[in-house]
Protein backbone atom coordinates (compact mmCIF):
# COMPACT_ATOMS: atom_id res chain seq x y z
CA UNK A 1 0.00 0.00 0.00
CA UNK A 2 1.56 3.39 -1.42
CA UNK A 3 1.22 6.23 1.58
CA UNK A 4 1.41 10.28 1.34
CA UNK A 5 4.83 11.44 2.05
CA UNK A 6 4.97 12.15 5.50
CA UNK A 7 1.11 11.73 6.66
CA UNK A 8 0.72 8.07 6.78
CA UNK A 9 -2.28 7.69 4.79
CA UNK A 10 -3.18 5.89 2.12
CA UNK A 11 -3.99 7.82 -1.20
CA UNK A 12 -6.98 6.35 -1.60
CA UNK A 13 -8.83 7.06 1.51
CA UNK A 14 -7.82 11.32 0.47
CA UNK A 15 -10.54 11.65 -1.49
CA UNK A 16 -13.67 9.97 1.30
CA UNK A 17 -11.92 12.41 3.83
CA UNK A 18 -12.44 15.68 1.64
CA UNK A 19 -16.13 14.41 0.40
CA UNK A 20 -16.86 13.74 4.02
CA UNK A 21 -15.92 17.18 4.59
CA UNK A 22 -16.92 18.78 2.21
CA UNK A 23 -20.58 16.58 2.21
CA UNK A 24 -21.80 19.08 5.25
CA UNK A 25 -20.39 22.45 4.31
CA UNK A 26 -22.22 21.93 1.05
CA UNK A 27 -25.32 20.81 2.79
CA UNK A 28 -24.82 24.02 5.27
CA UNK A 29 -24.13 26.56 2.90
CA UNK A 30 -27.63 25.23 0.56
CA UNK A 31 -29.48 25.75 3.60
CA UNK A 32 -28.40 29.06 4.29
CA UNK A 33 -29.25 29.94 0.92
CA UNK A 34 -32.45 28.40 0.69
CA UNK A 35 -33.52 30.36 4.48
CA UNK A 36 -32.12 33.82 2.41
CA UNK A 37 -33.89 33.23 -0.53
CA UNK A 38 -36.79 32.63 1.18
CA UNK A 39 -36.76 35.62 3.83
CA UNK A 40 -35.88 38.13 0.80
CA UNK A 41 -39.38 36.92 -1.05
CA UNK A 42 -41.06 37.25 2.27
CA UNK A 43 -41.77 33.09 3.14
CA UNK A 44 -41.32 32.35 6.49
CA UNK A 45 -42.21 29.32 8.82
CA UNK A 46 -43.67 31.85 11.19
CA UNK A 47 -47.14 30.89 11.82
CA UNK A 48 -48.34 34.25 14.10
CA UNK A 49 -51.22 35.39 12.75
CA UNK A 50 -51.12 38.93 11.42
CA UNK A 51 -52.02 42.01 13.64
CA UNK A 52 -55.24 42.43 13.99
CA UNK A 53 -56.95 45.31 12.01
CA UNK A 54 -58.11 48.35 14.23
CA UNK A 55 -60.05 50.17 11.61
CA UNK A 56 -63.18 51.00 10.99
CA UNK A 57 -65.17 48.01 9.79
CA UNK A 58 -67.49 47.73 6.80
CA UNK A 59 -70.55 45.71 8.26
CA UNK A 60 -72.89 44.23 5.47
CA UNK A 61 -76.30 45.29 5.77
CA UNK A 62 -78.66 42.00 7.20
CA UNK A 63 -81.80 42.09 8.03
CA UNK A 64 -81.79 42.05 12.07
CA UNK A 65 -85.81 43.52 12.60
CA UNK A 66 -85.01 43.61 16.49
CA UNK A 67 -82.04 45.44 16.15
CA UNK A 68 -83.75 48.80 17.05
CA UNK A 69 -85.34 47.70 20.41
CA UNK A 70 -84.70 48.49 23.81
CA UNK A 71 -83.25 44.86 24.74
CA UNK A 72 -80.29 45.40 21.68
CA UNK A 73 -80.00 49.12 23.50
CA UNK A 74 -79.52 47.32 26.84
CA UNK A 75 -77.45 45.24 25.68
CA UNK A 76 -74.96 47.16 23.44
CA UNK A 77 -74.43 49.66 26.05
CA UNK A 78 -73.52 46.84 28.95
CA UNK A 79 -71.28 45.26 26.66
CA UNK A 80 -66.88 45.76 27.30
CA UNK A 81 -65.04 47.76 25.15
CA UNK A 82 -62.99 45.03 25.38
CA UNK A 83 -62.89 41.14 25.04
CA UNK A 84 -60.52 38.69 26.38
CA UNK A 85 -58.55 36.30 23.62
CA UNK A 86 -56.14 34.15 23.27
CA UNK A 87 -53.65 36.51 22.05
CA UNK A 88 -54.60 38.76 24.53
CA UNK A 89 -57.77 41.41 25.11
CA UNK A 90 -59.25 42.15 21.76
CA UNK A 91 -60.10 46.36 21.80
CA UNK A 92 -63.48 47.36 20.28
CA UNK A 93 -63.41 48.28 16.54
CA UNK A 94 -66.02 51.37 15.07
CA UNK A 95 -67.79 50.59 12.19
CA UNK A 96 -67.34 52.33 8.61
CA UNK A 97 -70.46 54.36 7.67
CA UNK A 98 -73.27 54.08 7.43
CA UNK A 99 -72.79 51.73 10.50
CA UNK A 100 -75.76 49.37 11.01
CA UNK A 101 -78.24 48.96 14.27
CA UNK A 102 -77.49 46.47 16.33
CA UNK A 103 -73.87 45.51 15.92
CA UNK A 104 -70.41 45.99 17.54
CA UNK A 105 -66.98 44.74 16.84
CA UNK A 106 -63.84 43.99 18.32
CA UNK A 107 -60.61 43.97 16.37
CA UNK A 108 -59.49 40.59 16.47
CA UNK A 109 -56.89 38.12 13.83
CA UNK A 110 -57.55 36.88 11.11
CA UNK A 111 -61.14 38.01 11.52
CA UNK A 112 -63.22 40.22 14.24
CA UNK A 113 -65.36 39.34 16.43
CA UNK A 114 -68.83 40.76 15.35
CA UNK A 115 -71.58 40.89 18.02
CA UNK A 116 -75.13 41.64 16.71
CA UNK A 117 -78.22 41.78 18.17
CA UNK A 118 -82.15 41.18 17.30
CA UNK A 119 -81.66 38.96 14.15
CA UNK A 120 -84.20 36.63 13.26
CA UNK A 121 -84.94 33.33 14.64
CA UNK A 122 -82.14 30.91 12.99
CA UNK A 123 -83.31 28.68 10.91
CA UNK A 124 -80.76 25.71 12.01
CA UNK A 125 -82.72 25.88 15.12
CA UNK A 126 -85.15 22.63 15.91
CA UNK A 127 -86.28 20.40 18.54
CA UNK A 128 -83.29 18.36 18.09
CA UNK A 129 -80.81 20.77 17.97
CA UNK A 130 -78.08 20.80 20.40
CA UNK A 131 -77.58 22.89 22.27
CA UNK A 132 -74.27 24.84 24.16
CA UNK A 133 -74.79 26.48 27.66
CA UNK A 134 -71.91 28.85 28.50
CA UNK A 135 -72.48 31.22 32.00
CA UNK A 136 -76.39 30.43 31.98
CA UNK A 137 -76.68 31.05 28.03
CA UNK A 138 -78.18 29.14 25.59
CA UNK A 139 -76.39 29.37 22.49
CA UNK A 140 -76.94 27.38 19.20
CA UNK A 141 -73.28 26.62 17.14
CA UNK A 142 -73.32 27.27 13.47
CA UNK A 143 -70.33 26.34 12.15
CA UNK A 144 -68.92 27.66 8.70
CA UNK A 145 -69.59 25.46 5.86
CA UNK A 146 -66.52 26.31 3.99
CA UNK A 147 -63.25 23.48 4.45
CA UNK A 148 -61.23 24.87 6.96
CA UNK A 149 -63.00 27.89 7.84
CA UNK A 150 -61.38 29.95 10.92
CA UNK A 151 -64.54 31.21 12.13
CA UNK A 152 -67.85 30.16 14.21
CA UNK A 153 -70.91 31.75 14.78
CA UNK A 154 -73.20 31.10 18.00
CA UNK A 155 -76.62 32.50 18.25
CA UNK A 156 -78.12 32.78 21.78
CA UNK A 157 -81.61 31.52 22.06
CA UNK A 158 -82.67 31.87 24.98
CA UNK A 159 -83.39 35.78 25.51
CA UNK A 160 -86.55 37.91 23.93
CA UNK A 161 -83.75 38.85 21.00
CA UNK A 162 -81.62 36.57 19.10
CA UNK A 163 -77.39 37.53 19.20
CA UNK A 164 -75.36 36.35 16.89
CA UNK A 165 -71.43 36.00 18.32
CA UNK A 166 -69.20 35.48 15.21
CA UNK A 167 -65.43 34.86 16.42
CA UNK A 168 -62.31 33.35 14.75
CA UNK A 169 -61.61 30.47 16.64
CA UNK A 170 -58.22 31.73 17.49
CA UNK A 171 -59.63 34.40 19.67
CA UNK A 172 -60.41 30.88 22.35
CA UNK A 173 -63.54 31.02 24.39
CA UNK A 174 -62.70 34.36 26.30
CA UNK A 175 -65.28 36.85 23.65
CA UNK A 176 -68.00 33.91 24.35
CA UNK A 177 -67.72 33.62 27.80
CA UNK A 178 -67.84 37.35 28.16
CA UNK A 179 -70.36 38.20 25.99
CA UNK A 180 -72.95 35.15 27.41
CA UNK A 181 -72.21 37.06 31.25
CA UNK A 182 -73.50 40.37 29.80
CA UNK A 183 -76.12 38.66 28.22
CA UNK A 184 -76.72 36.77 31.38
CA UNK A 185 -76.98 39.94 33.58
CA UNK A 186 -78.79 42.89 30.73
CA UNK A 187 -81.69 40.68 29.23
CA UNK A 188 -84.16 38.18 30.99
CA UNK A 189 -83.87 34.34 30.05
CA UNK A 190 -87.01 33.38 27.63
CA UNK A 191 -88.38 29.91 26.72
CA UNK A 192 -86.45 28.46 23.35
CA UNK A 193 -88.39 28.65 20.81
CA UNK A 194 -87.86 25.79 18.54
CA UNK A 195 -90.43 26.61 16.02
Amino acid sequence: MRTESGTGQPERLRPAVIVAIALPVLLAVAVAAISITLRIRGVTGDTTPPPAETGPLAVAPVNAPGAGTPECAALLAALPSTLPGDGGTLPSRPQAAPAQPGVLAWAASPRPVVLRCGMPRPAELNPTSALLEVNGVRWLQLTDAAPDSALTSYVAVDRPVYVVLTAPNAAGSGPLQVVSDTIRTTLPAAPVAVR
